[in-house]
C-alpha cells in the first residue's frame, strides 16, 4: 500500500525549501513533490498550489477553509447572509479534486454540513445547496461518516420532501462506496425497507426511481479492500426477501417502457439482485424476462440499454429454466443482432459473449440454437475486433468452450473461422486468461500443451 502524508507535512517541506534554500514558490513545491514521490508517497490528497505561499514562505488560508469558517459563522449567528455563496464555493472546491475534499474533511466540513442539515431540515430552499455540497465533500472519502450521521440520514430519506429524496439517497450512496462498515450500518438502520417503500410509493418520479436503484446496488458492492469478507450477498438477499424488491422493480418497469435511462437503471439493479437460483425463477414467473426482451428489441440501437439488457439476461440465465426461456423467446437472435450492430463496442461484445456463455452452459439444445443463429461467428468476430480487451477474450473463450463441451459436432464449424490463432494470440497478449484459453483449445480439438501445475511426490508437492 502506498505511503501517505498530511497536508501539514507537505507544507512544512515547501516552507523549508523557500526559507532555507531560497527557492521560488514554484521550485519549492516541485522539489517537495519529487522528494516525496521518490519515497513512494501518494500525493493525491495533497494540495500543491503556489498561490498558498508568499515569496517569504508565509502561508495563506485556503479557500476551502475560508468557506467552512463562513458557513460555521452563519450557522452560529443564525443568519443566511453569505450562506449560499459559501456553500457553492465549498462545493466548487470539493469538485476540483480529492485533495481539496480531504482538506475540507480535516477542517470539520462534515460536522458543519450535518449541523446545517439539522438546522434547515424544514427549509427545502437551503437543503438543496447543503445536500449538493455534502455529496461533493464525501465523494471518495466515506470515512467521514459516524453512527449519528447514519441515523439522521436514514430519517431524512423519510421526512424530507420528495424533491429532495434523490439527493439524500445519492449522499448515502457516496458514503457506501468502498466502505463495508457504512453499508452494514445503513442496513442495520433499515435503509432497505425505506428505499423499497419509496420505490412503491413514488414510482412515478423517475429521478427518485433512478437513485433508489443506485442505492440498492451500492448496498450489494464488495469493494472495500480493508475487510476480508463483506455482506454483499446477504444484502442482496435482504433487499429481495425483506424489501420485496423484485416485484416492485418489475412493477415499476411497466411504467417506463419508453424511458431507456430509467429502464437501464432498473435492469442493472435486477441483475445485481439475481444472486440465487430461486430469485432468477421468480423474475421469470413475474414476467420480468418478457419485459427485458421487449425493451431489448425496442431499444437495440441504444448502446447503454443494450449492454444492461445483456448483463441482466446473463445474471438470470444462471437458472436452467430461464436460459431455456431465453432461447424459446428469441433471445439468441437478439443477442447476436446486438453484437453485430455494435461490434465495435467492447463492452457490448464482452456482455454478449458472457450471456451466450451462460446460456450455452450444460445445454446442448441451446448450443444448437446458438450455432443456427451464427452466434459462434459473432463471438469469434468480437474476439478478432477487440484483441486488446481481456474481458472480450476471456468471455469469448468460455463461450466457445461451453458451446462445444457437450456438442463436439460444432468444433469444425468454429475452427474454420480461424479461432485457434485468435485464442493463441490472446494467450500471448493477456496473462490472465491462460486457463480459459487452454480449455477452449482443448475442447475445440486444437493443439494445446497441458502442463501439470503441481503433483504429489513422496508426501510433498512438486511444482
Amino acid at each position: 500500500m502506498a505511503k501517505v502524508i498530511s497536508q501539514e507535512t507537505f507544507d512544512d517541506v515547501v516552507r523549508e525549501n523557500i526559507s532555507d534554500f531560497d527557492m521560488s514558490v514554484e521550485d519549492a513545491i516541485d522539489d517537495a513533490v519529487s522528494q516525496f514521490e521518490s519515497q513512494g508517497v501518494n500525493l493525491l490528497n495533497i494540495i500543491k498550489e503556489p498561490s498558498l505561499f508568499t515569496s517569504g514562505g508565509d502561508q495563506t488560508t485556503h479557500e476551502v477553509v475560508v468557506a467552512i469558517e463562513k458557513i460555521t459563522n452563519c450557522l452560529e449567528g443564525k443568519t443566511t447572509d453569505g450562506l449560499k455563496d459559501s456553500l457553492q464555493k465549498l462545493k466548487s472546491e470539493c469538485d476540483t479534486d480529492l485533495a481539496r475534499r480531504c482538506l475540507a474533511g480535516k477542517n470539520g466540513a462534515y460536522p458543519v454540513l450535518m449541523k446545517a442539515l439539522d438546522i434547515y431540515k424544514e427549509e427545502p430552499v437551503w437543503l438543496t445547496d447543503i445536500l449538493n455540497t455534502f455529496c461533493s465533500l464525501v465523494n471518495g472519502q466515506p470515512d467521514l461518516l459516524d453512527e449519528e450521521g447514519v441515523t439522521k440520514l436514514v430519517s431524512y430519506v423519510t421526512i424530507f420532501p420528495v424533491s429532495l429524496k434523490p439527493l439524500v439517497i445519492k449522499l448515502i450512496g457516496f458514503l457506501c462506496v468502498k466502505h463495508e462498515q457504512n453499508r452494514q450500518l445503513f442496513v442495520l438502520n433499515d435503509i432497505i425497507n425505506s428505499l423499497s417503500e419509496l420505490l412503491a410509493e413514488y414510482k412515478s418520479q423517475p429521478d427518485l426511481v433512478k437513485e433508489i436503484c443506485v442505492g440498492f446496488r451500492v448496498l450489494t458492492l464488495d469493494d472495500d479492500i480493508r475487510v476480508p469478507f463483506g455482506k454483499a450477498h446477504e444484502h442482496a438477499k435482504m433487499i429481495v426477501t425483506e424489501g420485496d424488491a423484485l416485484k416492485r422493480i418489475i412493477d415499476v418497469c411497466k411504467d417506463y417502457c419508453e424511458d431507456s435511462v430509467v429502464l437501464g437503471e432498473l435492469w442493472s439493479t435486477l441483475g445485481c439482485l439475481a444472486v440465487r437460483d430461486e430469485f432468477c425463477r421468480e423474475v421469470l414467473d413475474m414476467g420480468g424476462l418478457s419485459l427485458i426482451l421487449n425493451s431489448f428489441e425496442s431499444n437495440i440501437n441504444d448502446k447503454n440499454l443494450t449492454r444492461k439488457c445483456l448483463s441482466v439476461m446473463k445474471a438470470l440465465a444462471g437458472n436452467d429454466t430461464v436460459k431455456v426461456s431465453i432461447v424459446k423467446s428469441g433471445g439468441i437472435e437478439l443477442i447476436v443482432a446486438a453484437m453485430t450492430k455494435h461490434q465495435t463496442n467492447a463492452f457490448i461484445a464482452e456482455a454478449g459473449c458472457a450471456t451466450l456463455m451462460t446460456v450455452a452452459l450444460r445445454n446442448p439444445g441451446n448450443c444448437e440454437k446458438i450455432m443456427e443463429c451464427n452466434g459462434h461467428q459473432a463471438i469469434v468476430q468480437a474476439m478478432k475486433i477487440h484483441p486488446t480487451s481481456s474481458g472480450v477474450q476471456k468471455q469469448g473463450c468460455m463461450a466457445l468452450r461451453n458451446i462445444v463441451a457437450r456438442s463436439r459436432q460444432h468444433c469444425d464449424a468454429i475452427t474454420e473461422l480461424g479461432v485457434e490463432d485468435v485464442i493463441n494470440k490472446a494467450r500471448t497478449r493477456h496473462n490472465n486468461l491462460e486457463d480459459e484459453a487452454k480449455a477452449a483449445l482443448r475442447d475445440l480439438g486444437c493443439k494445446v500443451e497441458l502442463r501439470e501445475q503441481w503433483k504429489g511426490e513422496h508426501g510433498s508437492l512438486v511444482y
